[in-house]
């Protein structure tokens, strides 16, 4: 019975993933034609219907390429850190707080910051590994970015577990029933919806691939399956930050068609800002990491803080 259960779990990982790659792959369809029609333009029209097979002519291309190589690049560590890039973003997802066959997570916020950690050093090493100053300059940014990012990103949630009192992402529903926290951490909930963009390195904060700068950054020298690997690792954490946004900040999960329209509604929310904003400057990213969104997500901490110990007393 029990190996019944884990053969259960095992291939609802394996649906899982492929709805995510699946949902990956339209998402950037979906960016291809927002843009496109913000520059007055149609973007994919072609393949089927109204461009709808265009991701997969995509893959097909990018895995049918041949693979080249730096010559002097570390090999292994240049081969294999893609792959452990994407396998991370995928890993994330697995904390989707399901009812029903799958891993209870009660400790979802912290698996959360263990993974999103970890991929700061695919990154780097993807960088480094190619040895080409191009790319380790796009990973050092890359890594200078996440670090300053993640601290005030840590104490965002932080405000968000001390509401709940809890690390499991259930409990977010339950909490969120008369009114969502969005309306409560309004301020908090802007705040993690930049640093989710600095995160994923996303325009306006896509300095590790600034094109005009660093010629695609810390992956110029990966072509075919590498890059799409790399691709496919950053928008599927464009999605899981949606995710996030909607756990946290938006009513929670719920199996209801509601609830998908406010993922694909913040998914779209990344786009809308690529066709809008510039890109922003490195020192003033720096700037607005440190200088205001620490202090704010501090502030906000105590206020929390505050409020759960009158309510407690």
């Amino acid at each position: 019975m029990i190996m019944k259960d884990y053969l259960l779990i095992f291939i609802g990982m394996i649906i899982l993933m492929i709805g995510v790659l699946i949902g990956v792959a339209y998402l950037t369809l979906l960016e291809r034609k927002v843009l496109g029609y913000i520059q007055i333009r149609k973007g994919p029209n072609k393949l089927g219907l109204i461009g709808i097979l265009q991701p997969f002519a995509d893959a097909i291309k990018l895995f049918t390429k041949e693979q080249t190589y730096p010559m002097f690049s570390n090999y292994l560590v240049y081969y294999f850190s893609p792959i452990v890039g994407f396998s991370l973003s995928l890993t994330l997802w697995m904390m989707i707080p399901y009812y029903f066959n799958f891993f209870s997570f009660n400790l979802g916020f912290l698996f959360f910051f263990s993974c999103t950690s970890l991929g700061v050093y695919t990154l780097m090493i993807s960088g480094w590994s190619s040895n080409s100053n191009y790319s380790l300059l796009g990973g050092l940014r890359a890594v200078a970015q996440t670090i300053s990012y993640e601290v005030s990103l840590a104490f965002i949630m932080m405000s968000t577990i001390i509401m709940i009192m809890d690390f499991n992402l259930l409990k977010l529903m339950d909490y969120q029933k008369f009114i969502w926290f969005l309306i409560l951490m309004f301020p908090l909930s802007l705040c993690w919806l930049s640093s989710s963009l600095a995160e994923t390195n996303r325009t306006p904060f896509d300095f590790a691939e600034g094109e005009s700068e660093l010629v695609s950054g810390f992956n110029v020298e990966y072509s075919s399956g590498g890059f799409a690997l790399i691709f496919l690792a950053e928008y599927s954490s464009i999605l899981f930050m949606s995710l996030m946004f909607v756990l946290m900040y938006m009513g929670g999960y719920s199996l209801s068609f509601i609830f998908y329209l406010k993922l694909s509604f913040l998914s779209f929310v990344f786009i809308w800002v690529r066709g809008t904003l510039p890109r922003y400057r490195y020192d003033k990213l720096m700037y607005l990491a440190w200088k205001s969104y620490l202090p704010i997500s501090l502030n906000f901490l105590l206020l929390f803080l505050g409020f759960k110990i009158i309510l407690f007393n």
